[in-house]
C-alpha cells in the first residue's frame, strides 16, 4: 500500500508534477490528483495503483511500508 503522503514526497524525489507523473504512469491527471488527495492509504482500482507503484519503482523510488526495516521507522520513500 501507498499513502497520499508517500506518493506527493515520491513526486518530489523525482522533480515532476501531476501531469508528468499520471504521463509517465499511464493514468489521467484527475486519478494522480484523487491519489494524493486521499486520506491516508491511496485509494483506486488495482490496475491503476500497480501502473503508479511500477512505474515509481522503475524510477528508482522505493516505498518503505509500515513496519518495514528503517532506521527511523515507520512508512517513507527513499531513492534507490
Amino acid at each position: 500500500m501507498i499513502t497520499a503522503g508517500q506518493l506527493r514526497a515520491a513526486r518530489a524525489l523525482l522533480g515532476v508534477d501531476q501531469r508528468e507523473l499520471a504521463h509517465r504512469c499511464g493514468l489521467s491527471l484527475p486519478t494522480i490528483q484523487r491519489m494524493e488527495a486521499s486520506d491516508g492509504v491511496v485509494r483506486g482500482n488495482v490496475d491503476s495503483l500497480m501502473k503508479l507503484v511500477d512505474t515509481l519503482a522503475a524510477t528508482g523510488i522505493e516505498l518503505i511500508g509500515e513496519g518495514a526495516t528503517s532506521s527511523g521507522g515507520g512508512r517513507g520513500v527513499r531513492l534507490k
